[in-house]
């Protein structure tokens, strides 16, 4: 993310407290008039390009942080620690190492929609304690039971089948 110089604004005359005496922490006076103060804003750049006004978090940092992600299966529920800047295909590495699937077999599904391993886990929104949704892919599913099926039956010799009629 992309930190801008801090630009400081002279607000009206605001009076806080004590007739205007008292001044709020990173705040200055502005001028010679007393109760003119500056407040310092801070910018953020997002990642649509457009420059908003930071917000004050009071509990984690804005991005990089570790977040715990609870995946759930269709029998069972993983928790995994990972760094929120992650994509989906890195939580499906993580995943496959947990369950039995490969990453290529497994569908990930986060507010109704599949993600794709390219995505990133804050910019679609993925916080702390968020739940996603581990699925199998049905078409290798089907792929493996089909290949189940055919490498259990065996193939008569053909000397046995075929009949001679005299």
């Amino acid at each position: 993310m992309m930190k801008l110089k801090s630009k400081r604004f002279c607000r009206g005359s605001f009076k806080f407290g004590n007739g205007g005496n008292s001044v709020k922490g990173g705040e200055k006076r502005c001028g010679n008039n007393d109760n003119t103060i500056i407040s310092e804003i801070k910018w953020e750049l997002r990642p649509g390009g457009m420059l908003v006004q930071k917000r004050e978090t009071s509990g984690s940092s804005g991005g990089g942080g570790m977040i715990t992600v609870r995946v759930s299966t269709v029998s069972e529920c993983h928790y995994v620690s990972i760094e929120s800047t992650s994509t989906f295909g890195e939580l499906k590495m993580i995943l496959s190492l947990l369950t039995s699937l490969e990453p290529r077999e497994q569908r990930l599904l986060f507010k109704g929609k599949e993600r794709e391993d390219d995505e990133y886990l804050h910019m679609v929104g993925v916080k702390d304690k968020d739940k996603v949704l581990l699925l199998e892919d049905p078409a290798i599913k089907e792929m493996k039971k089909l290949h189940r099926l055919t490498g259990t039956q065996q193939i008569g010799t053909p000397y046995c089948t075929i009949s001679v009629c005299l």
